[in-house]
């Protein structure tokens, strides 16, 4: 059954557009109901409109408060049918209320290896710590930021001259493959949450092609179509 699914986004959009085109090709089962911005300048708007979803505008500012806001994006959600949330560059911290609408059905993809750097400067703080690795990681949502039980996560080389700019779009070439396919399995009904844990049930399915973005390593390792 196809996945009706709500995306939420700030910036650009490229997870989105990456997640859009994967559903086009047949590689995801799910719809997008609506892609929901806080901010008016974001080009994801842009993306959604040329592809014919719905979109929703919310600027934060516009509400007294995290609970009013909340509430508001919480109904814009609930009213376009999503069963799921995806959060694709979504610069804020979702409450409570909607974490248990949603429990264990939203996914957002954070730009480093969590636990390690949370939060919104994740490529910036692993180059300025030296790390010889980093990454990105798709994960649940839970109350805590970047807190949620990890699905799968990509490494890259960290080069000793990488700044914010360049650490993060190597990390990007690999968010466009894990956010896509974590989607897919999340459609599929393969994911299933154990503690901490996130378990990927078997599928016949081969493996993907990675060499494009090689040095990297992607696990659980992507499959065909993504």
């Amino acid at each position: 059954m196809t996945l009706p699914v709500a995306v939420l986004v700030s910036g650009s959009g490229s997870n989105l557009q990456a997640v859009i085109d994967r559903i086009e090709s047949g590689a995801i089962d799910a719809r997008v109901t609506v892609v929901v911005s806080n901010k008016p300048d974001a080009y994801a708007l842009t993306r959604a409109r040329n592809h014919g979803i719905p979109t929703c505008l919310l600027p934060h500012g516009d509400y007294p408060d995290r609970a009013a806001y909340d509430a508001a994006l919480l109904a814009a959600v609930r009213d376009s049918g999503a069963e799921a949330v995806l959060l694709a560059g979504f610069l804020r911290i979702l409450g409570a209320p909607f974490v248990a609408a949603y429990r264990d059905r939203i996914v957002n993809i954070h730009p480093a290896l969590l636990p390690s750097f949370p939060g919104i400067r994740g490529q910036g703080d692993a180059a300025a710590y030296g790390v010889t690795l980093a990454g990105a990681t798709v994960h649940f949502v839970d109350e805590k930021m970047d807190n949620g039980p990890i699905i799968i996560q990509a490494a890259v080389p960290a080069l000793p001259d990488d700044g914010a700019a360049t650490l993060g779009a190597r990390i990007l070439r690999l968010e466009h493959r894990i956010c896509p396919q974590a989607l897919a399995w999340l459609a599929a009904g393969r994911l299933t949450i154990e503690g901490r844990k996130t378990r990927l049930a078997p599928a016949d399915v081969p493996p993907a092609d990675t060499s494009d973005t090689a040095p990297c390593l992607v696990n659980p390792p992507l499959e065909a179509g993504f």
